[in-house]
């Protein structure tokens, strides 16, 4: 069989997930980083009145000059508006975000009133008509759209809501992901093993990288190597009405993989299997009803690679996100070899020299069943199919992990 490459395999991928539709109406602080699903329109006009936009005194503009001395007739504060009116030679004390009482058309700031000891106000500077006031609507008025459908829920999108006078959003609701473990030799942490088990840790890995993409996990457990095991679980994720079911291991054709045959009689249509890449090749991808299949390799370093490769982009689309910016150009600080057919993806350290440059550092070993390698590796150095040898000092792509500064 001929491996796909990654980026044909991406794309065929991508091509079967359509992003979700269905809404569902949360309060407002249940909203962060959710994805709108109408246009949210303004209930009210902001600020709803002409307000001051500093501390001082209201006047009428037509009064500002040197030898003025106006008559302090009241007080307008934030939430306590003067209901009167400022005539000729008036002046009423103004706080910030206070009313613009009728009459005044300038804000005289309190570093430029002169106070006479008589109690009327002077001014060292003039202003002209509309100094530091905000217009009535300056930021929105009522029936204008601020946000559009698709829009993501950020702190200040969260801000402007609220003061469009929402309490409630529609959004479109969270993608729904089961991830399924396969094998007789695999146990959950802190239980019973025998001699030839091993503990279940890819879940826990995928799981995490799921919830960060804004998905709801459903744990199917662990599948034990039989047909029956297999149909009853996957007939669950069904039930289950999941948007994307993920299989960790046995997604090969050995005698003892029997996770492509238990899907397939279930009705997946396999789009393709195997990768042209390192590690992760035995890669599966179909659907089954409205659901992405997505069979990891049971390998753990493999199917967290695939995972950052093929399921943190399709969940992105799923949610109608944009799907993250992993890779960054880095400085290999060793010489590589010349590669093979397949896409490499070497694990490394990743820091910055002195002018600020990313610099990777690869690993001895890259013994894909090694998690501790995986787990110090700051970045995976990117060696496309036969690329030639790159010396020290040369330049790469690669995936970024996490921030040279991030322990």
């Amino acid at each position: 069989m001929t491996l796909l490459p990654v980026d044909t395999a991406l794309a065929r991928l991508l091509a079967l997930a359509k992003p979700i539709s269905e809404s569902e109406t949360l309060p407002l602080d249940a909203c962060a980083g959710r994805v709108l699903a109408s246009d949210l329109t303004a209930r009210l006009t902001q600020p709803p009145f002409d307000s001051s936009a500093m501390d001082g005194y209201a006047i009428r503009a037509a009064d500002a000059r040197a030898d003025v001395r106006l008559t302090l007739i009241g007080e307008s504060a934030a939430g306590h508006a003067f209901d009167g009116v400022v005539g000729p030679g008036e002046t009423v004390r103004i706080f910030t975000g206070a009313p613009v009482p009728e009459g005044a058309d300038a804000v005289l700031l309190q570093e430029d009133a002169i106070r006479h000891e008589d109690g009327t106000i002077g001014m060292s500077f003039f202003p002209e008509p509309r100094r530091h006031i905000r217009p009535r609507g300056q930021d929105f008025r009522e029936g204008e759209t601020i946000l559009k459908t698709g829009a993501v829920m950020t702190p200040s999108r969260l801000m402007v809501a609220a003061a469009m006078d929402h309490a409630e959003l529609s959004v479109r609701r969270h993608t729904r992901v089961g991830l399924l473990a396969t094998g007789d030799e695999l146990v959950r942490p802190g239980e019973p093993r025998a001699a030839s088990q091993i503990i279940a840790s890819n879940t826990f890995a995928v799981a995490a990288l799921a919830r960060d993409c804004g998905a709801d996990i459903t744990d199917l457990g662990i599948a034990r190597d039989t047909m029956e095991d297999l149909a009853a679980r996957i007939a669950a994720a069904r039930a289950a009405r999941l948007d994307v079911l993920v299989t960790l291991g046995g997604a090969s054709v050995g005698d003892h993989d029997l996770v492509q045959k238990a899907l397939k009689d279930a009705g997946m249509q396999l789009d393709f299997w195997q990768i042209a890449m390192r590690p992760g090749k035995p890669l599966m991808v179909g659907s089954l009803g409205d659901m992405v299949v997505i069979g990891l390799p049971g390998n753990p370093v493999s199917s967290l690679v695939c995972s950052l490769l093929f399921l943190e982009p399709v969940l992105a689309k799923l949610a109608g996100l944009a799907a993250p910016k992993r890779e960054a150009d880095v400085i290999v600080a060793r010489a590589l070899g010349e590669n093979d057919k397949r896409r490499d993806h070497l694990r490394a350290t990743l820091d910055r020299n002195e002018q600020g440059r990313l610099v990777a550092t690869p690993f001895d070993k890259q013994d894909s069943s090694m998690m501790n390698v995986l787990a110090q590796a700051g970045c995976l150095i990117i060696r496309e199919p036969f690329a030639p040898p790159l010396a020290a000092g040369e330049t790469a792509r690669a995936i970024v992990l996490r921030d040279p500064e991030t322990a």
